[in-house]
């Protein structure tokens, strides 16, 4: 039997593909590619070297930038956490850098980095490092200050007590901050690809623009639809597992 949630999804999924072959017949191949031509296009390329080429160049970017933006986030997070007058000070900075549309900074981007890889995974840092950084702080603030009382009665070390008390404690909000940070590191990568690049998915779905090959941009846009789906996916489990 089929598990009610399972039934949904598939359902949902269903509706998807519907709603897409609608707006097909209505505005055209100019418009839009029809799920059947999209899913033709796609295992096309999949059959290609060429494109195989520029989803390593984009994987490469988005998983250093990632891990990048993991590390400098959670770091910089628990460091303000844990100073009140740090804190009020970095949060409303934070949560106004957040907001501004990051595309407009991508210029001094290029100046500092210069064109390839490293302003890509600059500009795809900047997306996922602020809201990384927002959920641990706030996971640190809100913690309950019997473990940091425990971690003194028992005479731990500072590097003790975050990576045995303190990141255990806040990690289903840190995980949080990461799934949200995983969407916009890899939107920041892309945008970097299609602004300045000539490697990459960024830079196919712009060429692609350009010539109005819109089979080309829906494979693409599917093929990383999946993937965000899937990690998206993974982490909610991994963050399931731990509460259980």
């Amino acid at each position: 039997m089929i598990h009610a949630r399972h039934l949904g999804t598939v359902l949902l999924f269903a509706g998807i593909i519907v709603a897409w072959q609608v707006v097909h017949l209505i505005g055209g191949d100019g418009a839009l590619a029809s799920p059947a031509a999209t899913a033709v296009k796609l295992a096309g390329l999949l059959q290609s070297s060429m494109f195989w080429g520029h989803v390593a160049e984009t994987a490469g970017a988005f998983a250093l930038a990632l891990v990048l933006g993991i590390l400098c986030g959670v770091s910089l997070g628990i460091a303000l956490g844990f100073s009140r007058t740090s804190l009020a000070v970095a949060e409303p900075i934070l949560v106004n850098l957040y907001t501004i549309p990051k595309v407009t900074l991508y210029p001094l981007v290029l100046l500092c980095f210069g064109l390839g890889m490293a302003a890509k995974v600059a500009f795809g840092v900047m997306h996922g490092m602020i809201p990384m950084t927002i959920f641990t702080m706030n996971a640190i603030r809100q913690m309950k200050p019997v473990f940091l009382r425990s971690s003194k009665m028992m005479r731990l070390s500072a590097w003790q007590t975050a990576s045995t008390i303190v990141l255990p404690a806040v990690m289903p909000e840190v995980l949080s901050g990461i799934r949200l940070g995983f969407s916009l590191t890899l939107l920041g990568v892309l945008i970097g690809e299609m602004f300045a690049s000539k490697r990459g998915l960024g830079f196919l779905v712009t060429q692609a623009m350009n010539l109005g090959d819109t089979e080309t941009i829906m494979a693409v846009a599917v093929l990383l639809t999946a993937f965000a789906v899937t990690a998206n996916g993974l982490l909610i489990r991994l963050g399931s597992l731990r509460r259980s």
